[in-house]
């Protein structure tokens, strides 16, 4: 057993508030100056404008350990109210199932957070209380987006979030319970969120809200951004999960955000297959397979058109395997879907992260999960009991906000730093061929210092998630980079050769993004590019980026478009 103390009456190994978590240690506290295990940590991340500043204010008090939120609410330029989260992580022997008690002190909503950013204790406390709560933690491989093989974090995470929360002791061993593995796409999956957290503007999968609604069960999310059934097998995922399944575990199931953008996937084709194949191999390792039909997206006709449905003939595809297979099916296409059509399309937005109609945030995920939850525990025989009761109206996680991604303060947005990127793209590769549109984005985005996230929203028709660029697309769609003229019927065309107007359309748009700009000049550009390009190359000629006299429809190639982010001096 691992037991941490955070003040002078608790037994145990006392743990001090500037006790930072390193590998030799092999536990502490995680701010912006440490990450344990880069991609594979707690998922609480500061954003990039903040990494050169001292942010986080860890404090003792003779109840135990706790941040300062005000203070470090100040340095984030945030209102006092957010939450930065307590993060502490200690590195376990290995893989596996642990029962993790934490003791804590405090008054009004707490919420603590184990692995993943994964929600696992909420409870509003009305009267200042010292609180034990005993979590079944999963401790598991992953492969983190990007990468091809799996990543070694044998540590066990928590994350405390309260006004007032005080830490004053954990424990953890090793446990023998069941597991609940979860298989699926970006809706499902383990989303990072940026402090102070913004439950609102925070991308969820329902997977990682789910824990908190189960009993004696531990939750091993292996659902990833992009992914359809043929791909959690072909890229890794499943594998991982299929090392650790034994039997008496559970395995849920939901995709098709994915399978229903390629051909060989359709419902009844390639994608029953799949899901049907999964189910024999769960079956096969004396486990318990669940299938959940997907998550309806928030999609409307235009014109008043009504609703949209997207996902009904794999959803009615789950119904069939599950009737073929005996296999219990749970209903979150319909119940989403008759909550979208309940609040409509603009009510319904507050469940979504902004401008996304597929993924929700973390108060749209938390009340997928509670649903979820609550038809798990109407289950019988081999499932039961899976669920703790979720009927209480105060598990409800409400809002009635329009959530809107909060603003990069003011002293970073204007910033305009002088110097070039250095060495970024001093040796592009193949230089002389043709720049392709994704590819461009990719230059542009680095240059402008955006990162590629994690999840991609499905705005564009021919933008498959588990495409290399599809984390690059969706970070310049959140940041205005992709101009609106430039779509047409609602496809991106990452693979078309990009043009110079579109190039500076990009690269105008990333530097308005970091610094003021200039107002277009009036040139010829005006009568020869496309309308939605016109603005764009007036702006790039005032910022020096081109002359007056060039091609505006002439394909670049890769080292000029290389030499142009280099001059950005973002």
């Amino acid at each position: 057993m691992l037991h941490f103390a955070f003040n002078e009456i608790e037994k145990g190994k006392r743990v001090r508030n500037s006790d930072l978590y390193d590998k030799t240690r092999g536990y502490g506290f995680i701010t912006d100056k440490n990450e344990p295990v880069p991609g594979l940590g707690n998922h609480f991340t500061l954003p990039s404008y903040y990494k050169d500043e001292d942010v986080v204010k860890i404090s003792e008090t003779k109840e135990g350990v706790c941040i300062d939120q005000a203070e470090s609410c100040k340095r984030l330029d945030a209102a006092e109210g957010r939450l930065i989260p307590l993060m502490f992580a200690a590195d376990v022997s290995e893989y596996g199932n642990y029962r993790v008690r934490v003791k804590f002190t405090a008054t009004g909503e707490v919420l603590v957070f184990t692995g993943s950013r994964r929600l696992s204790f909420r409870q509003d406390i009305l009267v200042r209380t010292t609180v034990n709560i005993c979590l079944d933690v999963n401790v598991s491989r992953i492969i983190p987006r990007g990468q091809t093989e799996p990543g070694e974090r044998r540590t066990v995470f928590v994350s405390l979030l309260g006004q007032d929360a005080v830490l004053s002791e954990i424990e953890i061993e090793k446990a023998d319970t069941p597991t609940v593995f979860i298989y699926g796409d970006s809706t499902v999956t383990d989303q990072p969120a940026d402090y102070p957290w913004a439950p609102g503007s925070s991308y969820s999968g329902w997977g990682q809200m789910l824990s908190d609604h189960l009993q004696n069960v531990a939750v091993s999310n292996h659902a990833h951004s992009g992914l359809t059934t043929e791909s959690f097998r072909s890229e890794g995922h499943y594998d991982i999960a299929r090392k650790m399944l034994k039997a008496g575990d559970y395995v849920m199931m939901q995709f098709a955000h994915n399978d229903q953008k390629l051909a060989h996937l359709k419902a009844k084709e390639g994608y029953r297959d799949r899901v049907v194949a999964y189910i024999n191999e769960t079956r096969e390792a004396g486990a318990f397979p669940i299938i959940v039909t997907p998550l309806a997206r928030n999609t409307w006709k235009p014109d008043k058109g009504g609703y949209n449905d997207l996902l009904k003939e794999y959803a009615e595809e789950c119904f069939e395997i599950g009737k073929d297979f005996e296999v219990p099916v749970v209903d979150l296409h319909g119940f989403s879907m008759n909550e979208i059509l309940k609040d409509g399309l603009e009510s319904s937005k507050r469940f979504y992260f902004p401008k996304d109609y597929t993924h929700t945030n973390d108060y749209g995920a938390y009340k997928m999960s509670r649903y979820i939850a609550g038809e798990l525990e109407k289950l019988t025989g081999d499932y039961a009991p899976l669920a703790k009761a979720v009927t209480v109206d105060d598990l409800e996680w409400k809002t009635d906000e329009i959530p809107v991604v909060p603003e990069i303060p003011e002293r970073f947005k204007n910033r305009e730093k002088q110097e070039e990127v250095s060495g970024t793209f001093s040796d592009v590769e193949r230089p002389d061929d043709r720049l392709l549109r994704a590819e461009a984005l990719d230059m542009v985005i680095k240059a402008a210092k955006f990162f590629p996230t994690n999840v991609f929203n499905d705005i564009y028709d021919d933008i498959v998630g588990h495409e290399w660029y599809a984390g690059t697309v969706q970070c310049a769609f959140q940041n205005g980079i992709i101009p609106k003229g430039m779509v047409t019927d609602g496809k991106f065309r990452p693979e078309e050769k990009v043009t110079l107007e579109d190039l500076m359309c990009f690269t105008v748009s990333a530097c308005g993004s970091r610094k003021s700009l200039p107002a277009a000049k009036k040139t010829r550009y005006d009568s020869v590019c496309d309308e939605y390009a016109k603005q764009y190359m007036g702006v790039a000629v005032a910022l020096g980026l081109i002359g007056e006299d060039e091609d505006p429809k002439r394909t670049v190639i890769r080292k000029d478009a290389a030499k142009l982010c280099s001059r950005l001096g973002l």
